[in-house]
């Protein structure tokens, strides 16, 4: 199983970007999907999750302006970023607990990572 995250880049202020994340492998079902983030010299932390019902949930610093989406049938979660700020530079992870197929519980399975920039 591994996940692939697409659609990090450069965007000024106010832009708007896109980041999509879609497992594949050996997938039983998945369960809750995510994003976390780590900016510079900071720990990382959760952007926005979403179960497999669409039940969601957001950082406050996000609250508003990001949304977060998935498609169960391509096992994909996408994050749809809005009135972007040069605070919200990082790079970001997606996160997906996932049960194998012919496993008996979920595991945690983190994408590679991809760099947003936001430009004052």
């Amino acid at each position: 199983v591994q996940l692939q995250a697409f659609g990090g880049g450069l965007v000024q202020t106010g832009g708007s970007l896109r980041l999509s994340c879609a497992a594949s492998g050996t997938i039983e079902n998945i369960n809750v999907m995510g994003w976390y983030r780590r900016a510079p010299g900071k720990q990382r932390e959760l952007v926005a999750v979403i179960t497999s019902g669409g039940n969601t949930n957001y950082a406050d610093s996000v609250k508003g302006r990001f949304t977060i989406s998935r498609d169960n049938a391509k096992n994909t979660v996408y994050l749809q970023m809005n009135s972007l700020k040069p605070e919200d530079t990082a790079v970001y992870y997606c996160n997906a607990d996932i049960r194998v197929r012919g496993w008996f519980r979920d595991t945690a399975y983190w994408g590679p990572g991809t760099l947003v920039t936001v430009s004052s």
